[in-house]
């Protein structure tokens, strides 16, 4: 959570939403700080997409409250939606436009459009400006997305899985481009993303969303400083791993389990010493690991 002294650019308070019997979002609360790059993570269908249209304006909450720059963006949408850039997954760009085309339309529409900055996106992106969009492929669609997203400098940008269906290359650069946007600029960045690996490379803070529930919210640092995996070993064989503080996850069978924890890893040590265990291999799990062993157990 951010400290009292951060501005506070979003704000979601015991946040519920229901589609019918579907429970699409339980109860969520959480801040980001102006500067920040949070990635939010989750399978498809977890509700991640749900909290962006909240934040967009488009879905009034029922259930708790929703604040974007201290504004609910349901009741105010022009103050509110000025200064947000959005790119989604599903990259709904215009066809029959070119990419120039595009570009001066989209101008029309921020004030605040700067015309340098978005030439310098171009050129960085490799676009045509003389490209047909329903030409460009998925990857220069999704640059195309990112500069018309960005061209107006807005001060938060809302990024809904906006590398699903690209290939490495696509991806990697779409990641560069936003943390060259937040250093430069020092935005504010909500990073939506089925790809753990992904949000690992950029995000600052890091929350999971499992059904519906925001599992997790802590920084990356705090995340990887709190989770551990191990792999240990016992004289004789084991039906199930001995009674081990903060195990999230194990796996295994006989002799030698495959375990991930969190909390104290002095403490860990010590109680495998207790049962006559010994650790063979530590080290620091990936956010996808530590993703499953919150989310399956």
């Amino acid at each position: 959570m951010a400290t009292e002294e951060s501005e506070i650019i979003i704000e979601v308070k015991h946040l519920s939403r229901s589609f019918g019997k579907k429970e699409a979002l339980k109860d969520v609360t959480l801040q980001v700080p102006k500067g920040q790059v949070f990635g939010l993570v989750g399978e498809n269908g977890a509700g991640k997409t749900t909290l962006i249209q909240h934040l967009m304006g488009a879905y009034k909450a029922k259930m708790g409250s929703v604040r974007v720059f201290g504004i609910d963006p349901v009741y105010d949408p022009t103050a509110v939606l000025s200064r947000i850039g959005y790119l989604s997954e599903d990259r709904d760009l215009p066809g029959w436009m070119r990419v120039g085309e595009l570009m001066r339309y989209m101008k029309a529409f921020y004030p605040k459009w700067d015309d340098t900055y978005a030439a310098r996106l171009r050129d960085e992106f490799s676009l045509d400006e003389r490209a047909k969009i329903r030409n460009l492929s998925r990857g220069e669609k999704a640059k195309l997305g990112l500069l018309v997203a960005q061209a107006h400098r807005p001060e938060l940008l809302l990024l809904d899985e906006p590398s699903s269906g690209l290939d490495a290359v696509a991806r990697l650069d779409i990641l560069a481009a936003v943390v060259k946007s937040v250093a430069e600029e020092g935005r504010t960045v909500l990073f939506s993303s089925h790809l753990l690996d992904e949000v690992e490379r950029v995000a600052d803070h890091v929350g999971m969303i499992h059904e519906g529930r925001l599992v997790v919210d802590m920084s990356m640092e705090a995340l990887k400083e709190t989770h551990h995996k191990y792999v240990v070993r016992w004289q004789t064989p084991q039906p199930a791993i001995p009674e081990l503080p903060g195990v999230l996850h194990a796996a295994g069978d006989g002799k030698e389990w495959r375990i991930l924890c969190e909390g104290s890893g002095q403490r860990f040590h010590q109680a495998v010493f207790a049962t006559a265990g010994e650790i063979v291999e530590a080290g620091v799990p990936t956010l996808e690991q530590i993703f499953i062993a919150r989310v399956t157990g």
